[in-house]
């Protein structure tokens, strides 16, 4: 076993029995495209072949740590090559095939069932789409994504507006569980490849064979460690959430490759984000208050963010070697107890959540909108988001969820690390004739580095 130090040891036993620190997920890449094959139920089953054969063990070797370690590790997972791109037919029996290698693994999630559609889309990425709604409606365990724009490309308004549609569709075929079909379904710009974290995670085709990557979580660590400074200048409390973030990282590095050893495969990368629960005691946007702030969503709220954001990846970078995913601060609403108690009190709203997506890891995650909200509110949104992402050549992302029957005020229930969330307004003014322009939103200027 990797060597730590006996200080190490002693902090980390602190973090997570006193501060809700935890490993939230091994997650296992596996590359797919040698399971390609023009008949469907062909491919579908080479691919299950492939991952309980990759992944055969991966579920007990988290446990395994577990307990020698002392660590919890929240989930294991896997993710697999974006689907439209091995998948020369119909894409339904691959997606049954993949829950159901996810259910024969004992994986929490598997992710990849995805389409790169950035500059346009191909046939596959046509059929992956349309697939979308009945997929998420009937699986358990498969997460979906698909990557409308980069800093490169530009925005692909043609997906935008067909993701506002699609998530209208999968919401009503989940509408008994107040659309959760759409808390597995992330519309990214700039995706990564390397992603751990549900529901983006997909392994893209420059990783290697099969990666084992680590999604680390302490925002409780944090918030502690910041109130031992409460008043000092922002330079302590950058250098402190810069420490911090160091100790957090080493335990991550120290499981990642612990498990990359036993299981034979490549460790990948270690991801730095900061993910909240829905559990007192392990909000991001309690760290927002920590530092001054009355609720999330106050004045001062982005510059916060950033700060923590920042200091999370210059304290994580100096211990792992392997740096990558998405690593920052998270800001899902319905996983974070403080997020919810700010939209709740009606201080947090969708404007400024965008407003902070600027500057943390991802983008506008698990907010549930009213119901009656129309796929073309949901695609401008979309292009809001992807804009911001476009333009400051960063990972940006939307799950939004509108939920069937439900107005502005009311409450939805997920469950789990899910979590609820109150049902927050959307601006009521219409978009529906710039979203139907469609074609693609130019790349900006400074995409041209060559």
């Amino acid at each position: 076993m990797h060597m730590i130090e006996t200080g190490e040891i002693l902090q980390t036993l602190h973090m997570i029995q006193e501060e809700n620190f935890d490993i939230r997920t091994i997650t296992l890449g596996i590359q797919l495209l040698d399971c390609a094959h023009p008949d469907p139920e062909i491919c579908a089953q080479r691919i299950y072949d492939k991952i309980c054969r990759t992944a055969e063990h991966l579920v007990a070797t988290g446990e395994e740590l577990e307990r020698e370690l002392g660590i919890p590790i929240v989930n294991k997972r896997i993710s697999v090559t974006p689907v439209s791109l091995v998948c020369q037919g119909d894409p339904l029996p691959i997606a049954r095939k993949l829950d159901a290698a996810a259910r024969e693994t004992g994986v929490n999630f598997l992710g990849g069932y995805s389409a790169l559609m950035q500059k346009g889309a191909t046939r596959a990425d046509e059929r992956v789409l349309a697939s979308i709604p009945e997929v998420l409606s009937t699986t358990e365990r498969l997460c979906a994504s698909v990557n409308v724009a980069s800093t490169r490309a530009g925005i692909n308004m043609d997906a935008v507006r067909e993701m506002g549609q699609i998530i209208k569709a999968t919401a009503e075929k989940t509408a008994a569980q107040d659309g959760l079909g759409c808390a597995k379904l992330v519309v990214f710009a700039n995706a990564v490849e390397d992603n751990p974290f549900m529901a983006g995670a997909f392994c893209g085709i420059g990783e290697p064979e099969s990666a084992i990557n680590v999604g680390v979580s302490g925002p409780g660590v944090v918030k502690r460690a910041l109130e031992a400074v409460r008043g000092e200048p922002f330079d302590v409390v950058a250098e402190t959430i810069k420490r911090t973030a160091f100790k957090i990282t080493r335990v991550g590095q120290l499981v990642a490759r612990e498990a990359s050893q036993r299981l034979g495969i490549p460790f990948g990368i270690v991801d730095l984000s900061l993910a909240p629960t829905p559990a007192r005691g392990d909000s991001v946007a309690h760290i927002l208050t920590e530092m001054g702030l009355d609720m999330a969503g106050a004045p001062g709220t982005t510059a916060a963010l950033a700060l923590l954001n920042d200091a999370v990846k210059k304290g994580g970078v100096m211990a792992s070697n392997h740096v990558g995913g998405l690593s920052g601060a998270f800001i899902p609403v319905s996983e974070d107890i403080g997020m919810i108690e700010a939209a709740s009190a009606g201080v947090l709203h969708l404007e400024k959540l965008e407003a902070m997506t600027c500057v943390c890891s991802v983008g506008l995650d698990m907010i549930a909108v009213p119901g009656d909200t129309s796929a073309a509110t949901i695609s401008g949104i979309i292009a809001d988001e992807a804009a911001i992402g476009m333009v400051n050549n960063k990972t940006t992302a939307v799950r939004l969820i509108p939920a069937p029957g439900k107005k502005a005020g009311d409450t939805v229930e997920f469950g789990g690390l899910l979590g609820h969330a109150p049902v927050m307004p959307v601006n009521e003014s219409r978009c529906d004739q710039f979203v139907a322009r469609g074609g693609r939103i130019p790349a900006p200027l400074h995409s041209l580095r060559n």
